[in-house]
């Protein structure tokens, strides 16, 4: 996958464990399955810029804190 897959996976696993937040609770939050976030967090995916926006209010941060 694209090393911007790779760095948005790494990116959403760091923010989303310090702010003690489980990959269950995005799946509750916003209703997609448990295997598509893990594979977004290990850059196995490449996600749609508005899936991007929903994990990026779900773990309470901008897209661009999220991307970079």
């Amino acid at each position: 996958m694209s090393d911007e897959a790779q760095k948005l996976g790494r990116n959403l696993k760091r923010i989303r464990t310090k702010k003690g937040i489980t990959q269950g609770d995005i799946v509750r939050t916003l209703g997609m399955p448990k295997s598509f976030v893990s594979s977004i967090e290990n850059g196995r995916t490449n996600p749609t810029l508005a899936t991007i926006t929903k994990l990026a209010k779900a773990i309470g941060v901008s897209v661009g804190e999220l991307m970079k």
